[in-house]
């Protein structure tokens, strides 16, 4: 993939697959360190020891309309390409955590992309599941909870009404703009 935030987008899937209610999304650069580290938490379904282990392996996937699976295995090699590491760790019954670090200085990293529009897509095409989004930058932080989002508008309208989507893509872009100004955000 070209970009970061297609890795996101393509392990929140499986979240949703997964039958999650709930997927966390943090985005964490550390500038001095040279480092950005992405989590993808979900309260899906989760995997045993031997799935984990499977999930990694490109001719492997429970899909049923094609016989690989690349999402996760290109998103560990990317990760692993800039000297950086890959993890799952899932529980059955409890959800996943992947977490993948980047070394950011490193020729073969890839731009992280505008994760702010994967995220606004992944909460209007599934604006039955919740999301939590934070983007930290050098300590300055960017968060978006569709939770909070629900209690503010109440049950009448859905997060993929196009208002909703135009506020949420607005927001994200106004916050990420103070965020890597270095201004204080939410």
């Amino acid at each position: 993939m070209r970009e970061l935030s297609l890795n996101v987008m393509d392990v929140a899937q499986n979240s949703i697959t997964a039958g999650a209610s709930l997927i966390e999304i943090r985005v964490e650069e550390d500038r001095k360190k040279g480092e950005l580290v992405i989590f993808i938490i979900d309260n899906g379904k989760g995997m045993s020891e031997e799935q984990v282990q499977r999930v990694i392996d490109p001719f492997y996937t429970t899909r049923t309309t094609r016989k690989v699976g690349l999402g996760v295995p290109l998103f560990k090699m990317e990760a692993e390409m800039t000297g950086g590491d890959f993890s799952i760790r899932s529980k059955l019954g409890e959800g996943t955590e992947v977490r993948a670090r980047f070394c950011t200085s490193h020729v073969d990293m890839i731009p992280l992309g505008d994760i702010d529009d994967t995220i606004v897509l992944l909460i209007s095409c599934n604006p039955d599941r919740d999301f939590r989004f934070v983007h930290q930058v050098d300590g300055a932080k960017v968060e978006l909870d569709t939770r909070q989002l629900r209690e503010v508008l109440g049950e009448d309208v859905p997060l993929n009404a196009p208002d909703v989507v135009q506020w949420m893509r607005g927001y994200l872009q106004e916050q990420a703009e103070e965020c890597l100004q270095g201004g204080a955000s939410t």
